[in-house]
């Protein structure tokens, strides 16, 4: 599987590792890296010598690529960029944000930058500050999502037409199936989320995991559209917070409710009730927890059976 991603970042599988807060710790990243992946650490529920630290380990775990994924809203996300720099990281994924406040600097000290984006005209934008990549994520993904709703099927040709870069989709995507869907579309390779998390090496807590295989479809929805929109499991918090947003709670109310520390208190503690359970649709198609390894061969086989059961067919 030689294209334009493998050779972006020296990786056998153009197959990406989403940076998930509280999931994706150096031994989830090393262990997508060492399958023929892109593994990627996230760094956004990280403090800085945290960060440091799984950089550190992630380096004697894998002598692979690997990245980071930093939101660009991250409070201290000077000190990750000097950290970033100075631990000899080559590839940075950025989201949640202007790419061109810091796409000069790392491009500057020889780092790949890539940009996530959610319609046409941010990834346009992004091509434009520089950016040696765009991952478009759709409507299904978890975390944090697009106001437009635009799924990965309409949304990867949209953005193909408007830029010339490499091309990496995201959203909806666990299977070999839907790898070789969005690359027909014209993506030159996958970030997977959801599918990592209910992985032996994510760092999510064990009955967040267990939630996901449990969960059917229409168990999560696109929430907190005034805030930053988020896709979450439904739990008590969920319904407090769409009971809230029925009423047409304000800004303040919401972030309130919120709170902090939030996010961390479901994926990473384990509070199946109280805690922001973030993941996405395609978390109703995963029934087990398996290792990174296992989960990347799964997919290249079924991608490779995809491709042949499409060239057999008839017409």
């Amino acid at each position: 599987m030689n294209n334009k991603v493998t050779q972006l970042f020296d990786i056998k599988y153009p197959i990406i590792q989403a940076g998930m807060i509280w999931c994706s710790g150096w031994k989830l990243a090393s262990a997508v890296s060492n399958s023929g992946g892109l593994g990627l650490i996230g760094s956004g529920s990280m403090y800085p010598e945290v960060l440091k630290e799984h950089i550190q380990k992630c380096k004697k775990a894998t002598n692979k690529p690997f990245g980071v994924n930093i939101p660009l809203l991250y409070p201290d996300i000077d000190k990750h960029i000097e950290i970033i720099i100075s631990e000899g990281i080559k590839i940075v994924f950025v989201s949640a944000g202007n790419p061109k406040t810091w796409t000069k600097k790392l491009k500057d000290n020889g780092i790949i930058v890539v940009h996530v984006v959610s319609n046409a005209k941010f990834a346009k934008k992004a091509e434009d500050a520089g950016v040696d990549a765009i991952v478009a994520e759709g409507f299904e993904a978890g975390g944090h999502n697009g106001r437009e709703e635009t799924t990965t099927l309409c949304l990867i040709p949209l953005i193909k037409q408007a830029v010339n870069i490499p091309l990496i989709a995201a959203g909806g995507i666990g299977t070999g199936c839907a790898m070789h869907a969005v690359m027909a579309l014209g993506a030159d390779g996958v970030q997977i989320g959801s599918r990592f998390v209910a992985s032996n090496e994510a760092s999510a807590n064990i009955n967040f995991k267990k939630l996901i295989v449990d969960s059917i479809e229409g168990d999560t929805k696109l929430m907190l559209k005034q805030l930053t929109p988020v896709r979450l499991l439904k739990n008590k918090f969920f319904y407090a917070l769409q009971e809230a947003e029925n009423k047409c709670a304000s800004t303040e109310d919401l972030t309130q409710l919120l709170g902090r520390g939030r996010a961390k208190k479901g994926m990473f503690e384990g509070d199946l009730d109280e805690g922001e359970l973030e993941i996405g649709q395609v978390a109703a198609l995963i029934r087990d927890i398996q290792p990174a390894s296992s989960i990347i061969t799964e997919i290249v086989a079924e991608y490779q059976q995809s491709i042949k059961k499409l060239i057999n067919t008839h017409w």
